[in-house]
């Protein structure tokens, strides 16, 4: 086993190049992926090593990006969308939305649209408007998309291959203050779970945290901090927002009890609302407390100098642990 040690962004570089080796019709296509490598140097190198017919600068239109990608997709092609910011998705969101998350179901299962749209999304940049956005449940929300998040570097490396090889369209959300965490891992390793299945990142048996993400990084320290004071927390990193693997929750909430669901977008109508749901159906006799959710503030995404009161930290984790462990 040779181990490397890269950042969350080089991973995703590593997982990309794997895939643009392995089908020579995987394409990437974006704003500035070719020359520049992308604002966060995701597709660096890639357009030198593999041509510009391959890896593809575009115009400055989302929606015409993802519309030429779908038909590049039904003619066989496996095209790798990036979308530079988050806030930048809403042009092409009647693309993704009524054309391509539903031209499998229309067709009876007879075409299939194996297109992956990489964002990078959230907050703690310190980003300017439209840069910092959490716009994930929009995307589980709509059926015949699969919707995906890595939370380390290697299943950034793992997760984005899986994605490219998938026949049904991908949204993969990149968490972008995590570009640059850096782990070690073996880059010739398989992957150690399917593309929609969560992990237990720690294990615990008084309260169980679920997050994915960047904030999943935060839900392990709060953890730590936990463990100091005598309590044990699981933390799962849930990987897959559609489908979500309740399963694995499930089984963890059986043991715990209790469940805390944390996300960076608003908790209103956000993933931990129907985490919550879900969890109190099928764990109704088993949780000793309500679930809790904490996240972003019902409010449009504040100013770099107060973005960090928006975003879920460690304290507010543990405040619902608390709560939770006192019901």
């Amino acid at each position: 086993m040779t181990t490397t040690t890269l950042s969350l962004g080089a991973a995703l570089n590593a997982g990309l190049r794997r895939a643009l080796e392995h089908d020579r019709k995987v394409v990437i296509m974006g704003e500035d992926v070719g020359r520049l490598g992308g604002v966060f140097r995701v597709t660096d190198t890639l357009q030198k090593d593999f041509g510009d017919n391959r890896v593809i600068d575009t115009p400055l239109a989302e929606s015409g990006i993802i519309g030429a990608a779908f038909g590049m997709a039904l003619r066989g092609y496996r095209p790798v969308c990036e979308i530079q910011f988050d806030g930048f998705v809403y042009p092409a969101f009647d693309q993704i939305v009524s054309q391509v998350a539903k031209i499998h179901y229309r067709t009876q299962g007879r075409v299939t649209a194996p297109l992956t749209i990489r964002i990078p999304y959230g907050g703690g940049i310190g980003a300017v408007e439209h840069h910092s956005e959490s716009p994930e449940a929009y995307f589980a929300h709509t059926a015949g998309l699969r919707v995906v998040t890595p939370s380390n570097p290697a299943d950034a490396f793992h997760m984005i291959q899986q994605s490219v090889a998938a026949d049904d369209p991908v949204v993969f959300f990149e968490p972008k203050r995590r570009y640059w965490d850096k782990a070690e891992f073996d880059l010739d390793a398989e992957p150690d779970l399917p593309l929609h299945r969560a992990r237990v990142a720690r294990e615990g048996t008084d309260a169980t945290i679920v997050a994915y993400g960047s904030v999943v990084p935060t839900a392990l320290s709060a953890a730590s901090i936990a463990a100091d004071e005598g309590h044990s927390l699981e933390v799962i990193d849930l990987r897959s927002l559609s489908p979500i693997d309740f399963d694995t929750i499930e089984e963890s909430v059986r043991k715990t009890g209790r469940l805390v669901v944390a996300h960076e977008a608003s908790t209103f109508l956000g993933l931990g609302a129907e985490i919550a749901a879900r969890i109190s159906e099928r764990c109704f006799y088993q949780l000793d407390a309500p679930v809790l959710r904490v996240g972003g503030f019902d409010v449009p995404y504040p100013p770099a100098k107060l973005e960090l009161h928006h975003l879920p930290d460690a304290d507010r984790l543990l405040d619902a642990v608390d709560r939770s462990l006192a019901a």
